[in-house]
């Protein structure tokens, strides 16, 4: 009986990155023999056990052999005399391929320290085709090692997969998993350019994949193409931290210039009220949870308010945060804030960056909010006294000249009506 730390943890610690969970190959054991020293079993589909201790993963080497179509159908097979490297040549990846024994001497049979310094993600044989989920393993391992790169005949393997329909049999619950997180890594951009280079993304998310080509203003956007566009903002998301209902509504809230008809290019009128709608369509389709969704929604529909905010009225203001449930959810209408900061700033062409622009909307609609949300509504209520109907108007009121106040704004009349 023999053990190995295997996958991630020897590939980080080649890469001289900080490991956080270690995974553990044991060659040469039996499912009793694991028990008997105190492991205790969880695997379903194939024994993996937990150490008594360090309550880490030990899973008994094995092979497995394709039966049906998705990333399912699998039958598994564990012995005594299944060796190392035939768990080793099962694995997706010759990075991932590696095994270090518990005196640190390492079983690389598949040259994974060699694509580690060249960078390269290669898959370790036709295996890898028999399973869609390494696709997006690997464009979510591209976009945590930014500097790495898919090997072409990877990329063709990949591409006949699509093509063989294997990623259509993927249930939505997994795509999400891993568009997620491949979403919080350091660069979202590299996972969409892996997944549309093999043409996964067109069946995953079309609706995303169909903004490549879709020009808008150079004004505006020096990088010209919206699919470019929301390869910036994603990035510049996860280059600020911010957690992943902000990252996906950034990544999603342009999805209306997908279907803006040409003839109307570059312009993209109106592209808010389709885009919520596209977005509505992503997140039923894959599951995404409610969160996600309604910060996506939301985003979708509001982006292009938020940055004409300081030309909007005041009543027009307290209607945004009205029909964005603001009131109720402030800390949630700072996320719309902060995607609509992520939109201004990634843009960025050969001619022009807005990274570093400034981007006062944010502070102005902080302060509106805050200035709207201290008004007593019940007091206002009790003013109204035997006419209740009265009180949502008198209440919108108290808001708008809140705000008024608050943004000193003496350029509207008190009336709180006009625009929309």
């Amino acid at each position: 009986m023999k053990t190995f730390v295997v996958g991630g943890a020897v590939r980080d610690t080649l890469l001289g990155l900080p490991v956080k969970d270690h995974d553990h190959v044991v060659v040469g054991a039996t499912p009793e023999q694991m028990v008997r020293q105190g492991f205790r079993a969880v695997g379903k589909d194939f024994p993996v056990f937990l150490h008594p201790d360090t309550h880490e993963e030990y899973a008994l080497a094995r092979t497995e052999r394709k039966t049906a179509p998705g990333y399912t159908g699998f039958v598994f097979h564990t012995a005594p005399d299944v060796t190392l490297e035939q768990d080793l040549v099962r694995r997706d990846l010759t990075i991932n391929a590696i095994a270090r024994a518990e005196d640190g001497t390492l079983t690389d049979p598949f040259d994974g320290q060699g694509d580690i310094a060249r960078r390269v993600f290669r898959h370790v044989s036709d295996a890898f085709a028999e399973d869609p989920v390494r696709i997006l393993r690997v464009a979510r391992f591209a976009a945590r090692y930014a500097d790495f790169m898919v090997a072409p005949e990877t990329n063709a393997l990949m591409r006949r997969m699509v093509d063989e329909g294997e990623v259509d049999a993927l249930v939505p619950e997994r795509v999400w998993q891993e568009l997620s997180r491949g979403l919080m890594e350091r660069r979202p951009s590299r996972m969409l350019q892996v997944l549309r280079d093999c043409g996964a993304l067109a069946r995953i998310v079309p609706e995303l994949d169909r903004l490549w080509g879709v020009p808008q203003p150079e004004q505006w956007h020096p990088e010209i193409d919206t699919g470019i566009h929301m390869e910036q903002v994603a990035d510049y998301a996860a280059a600020q931290g911010y957690d992943l209902p902000v990252r996906f509504a950034a990544l999603l809230h342009d999805l209306g210039k997908g279907a803006t008809p040409p003839d109307r290019w570059p312009a993209h009128h109106g592209h808010e009220g389709l885009g919520a709608a596209l977005v509505k369509d992503v997140c039923a389709r894959l599951k995404v949870p409610t969160e996600c969704r309604d910060l996506a929604v939301l985003a979708a529909r509001e982006h292009g308010n938020v940055s004409r905010a300081l030309e909007l009225r005041c009543n027009t203001i307290v209607k945004l945060f009205e029909r964005s449930d603001g009131f109720r959810k402030p800390a949630r209408f700072v996320q719309l804030l902060q995607v609509s900061e992520c939109d201004a700033r990634g843009r960025e062409g050969a001619a022009r960056s807005f990274r570093d622009a400034p981007f006062p909307q944010r502070d102005y609609l902080e302060r509106a909010l805050a200035a709207a949300r201290g008004i007593n509504a019940g007091e206002i209520a009790l003013a109204c006294g035997d006419q209740p109907g009265r009180i949502p108007d008198m209440v919108r009121e108290a808001r708008v000249r809140a705000v008024r106040q608050a943004l000193a704004r003496h350029d509207e009349p008190d009336d709180p009506g006009g625009e929309g």
